[in-house]
């Protein structure tokens, strides 16, 4: 088997008394798509932070593509192909949809006319290449959405870090979200996904990492997970188990 794509080793971040993550430690393999789901609170925003660079661990260590990564900054990780979006929305509004992409393919394209051609192509990718002119702050929330997604794959990243990015969709906009991570991933993007609909995440991941109060408590196919009593009793609640 070929070594992961990313693997985090015993990583812990402590926030003064309170530990957002303790002892956390997963893999993801090259090609795979893994959500990472549990409650409100149960650290996943805080460990995307910390695989992107945003925070620095109060201990243990994280892998990309062989490579120590532990100590470097978002910027360079972002070099060596992590990208990631955010659970609040953030674009620049002042500039057009293009222009916003643009800013993300500037990481691989030396000039303004090779990252345009790249953000154009992106915006194909991501269903927005008929609002390309239109300013940011024109877009609906779905557009936006995508609009972060597109900009994050403009920096042609290997690993994709989707934090919430379906949350608040209707179901017709859910099943066109997952269609376009599931053509990410046939682009040769790895992804890892936070998301709270079960229903939506639980058919599209390969595997499921769940986190409560900072800790992994389960890992594995979602078929298992959905049976597993300590995923059951933290996360999904008892109406899922009498389902």
């Amino acid at each position: 088997m070929s070594p992961p794509l990313l693997e985090v080793r015993n990583l812990t971040r402590r926030f003064g008394g309170l530990v957002a993550n303790s002892d956390v430690s997963l893999t993801v393999a090259e090609g795979e798509i893994l959500g990472l789901i549990g409650p409100n609170g149960a650290g996943k925003s805080t460990l995307f932070n910390l695989i992107a660079g945003l925070f620095r661990p109060s201990a243990g260590s994280i892998v990309f593509a062989g490579r120590d990564i532990t100590r470097l900054a978002a910027p360079a990780r972002c070099a060596l192909g992590i990208a990631r979006t955010f659970q609040v929305v953030r674009s620049f509004d002042s500039m057009s949809v293009v222009e916003n992409v643009v800013v993300g393919a500037l990481m691989r394209r030396a000039g303004a006319r090779q990252a345009r051609h790249k953000a154009l192509e992106t915006l194909a990718l991501t269903g927005l290449a008929r609002r390309a002119g239109a300013p940011a702050v024109e877009l609906t929330p779905p557009e936006k959405r995508r609009l972060e997604i597109a900009r994050a794959l403009a920096t042609e990243p290997k690993l994709l870090l989707l934090d919430e990015a379906l949350a608040g969709l209707t179901p017709s906009e859910a099943r066109e979200g997952v269609e376009l991570v599931r053509q990410i991933r046939d682009h040769g993007v790895t992804i890892v996904m936070v998301e709270h609909v079960m229903e939506v995440v639980m058919p599209l991941v390969d595997r499921a990492v769940v986190l409560d109060l900072g800790k992994v408590i389960a890992q594995g196919l979602p078929s298992e997970l959905v049976r597993n009593e300590k995923v059951i009793e933290a996360y999904l609640g008892a109406r899922h188990r009498a389902a």
